[in-house]
């Protein structure tokens, strides 16, 4: 693994800093287990990190079963699920650490997620890192959203840092390729929804953010 000189630490939110992938995976899986299916995570790494735009798991139920489901109730009964199977969850191994270290060597920070600012940005007050960065970008602040490299590009805007100079945390393979994109390099760091993925691509793997520091020269 090689050492990192940036001037900018880019870390995606969900899975990287608070485990939501698995709580918001469980409630699709239960979803297509009720209508007969079953959802691989192979398949349903597809959307992650992005939106629906490229694969949806809406489209592909509808698909298996040659129904169509009232997706707006559906999709409020996964969303009280999620919140209350998350409630309470602090950040993941390592972050706390990894960001005060950032902090300690002068690096700028960012939350850089497809997620919604209210998602975002009200876990981040919940674990109490909320001003522990720069700036978050987020879903609406840039034409797309990953696996376009638009909001990192608009995150290296913000911090004033060239995005050569920035390192992105990803755990998704689609954040990886919109890192790349973007001409930054990028970290892996597989969670339980990801771990199936290919990270080749990426110019690291990491277990968890604990073993981020020592990497940063």
């Amino acid at each position: 693994m090689p050492t990192f000189t940036p001037r900018a630490l880019l870390f995606d939110f969900d899975g990287v800093i608070v485990d939501t992938e698995w709580a918001i995976y469980e409630t699709w899986h239960d979803l297509f287990r009720e209508h007969g299916h079953p959802l691989p995570l192979e398949t349903y790494n597809q959307c992650i990190g992005s939106d629906f735009d490229s694969w949806s798991p809406k489209t592909h139920l509808e698909d298996l079963t040659g129904n169509s489901f009232d997706w707006h109730d559906l999709d409020e009964s996964r969303n009280i699920e999620i919140r209350r199977t998350l409630e309470g969850s602090p950040a993941m191994p390592g972050v706390a650490d990894a960001v005060a270290h950032a902090t300690a060597r002068g690096l700028k920070r960012a939350v850089v997620s497809s997620s919604s600012h209210d998602w975002v940005d009200g876990w981040l007050e919940t674990i109490g890192l909320a001003s522990e960065f720069d700036t978050t970008v987020c879903r609406g602040d840039a034409a797309r959203i990953k696996p376009a490299p638009d909001l990192f590009l608009e995150a290296a805007r913000r911090l004033a840092v060239d995005p050569a100079d920035c390192l992105v945390i990803e755990d998704s393979v689609n954040g990886v390729r919109a890192a790349l994109d973007a001409g930054m390099p990028v970290i892996a760091i597989p969670n339980r929804v990801t771990a199936c993925c290919d990270f080749s691509i990426a110019h690291g793997v990491l277990p968890s953010l604990a073993q981020l520091p020592p990497l940063l020269a």
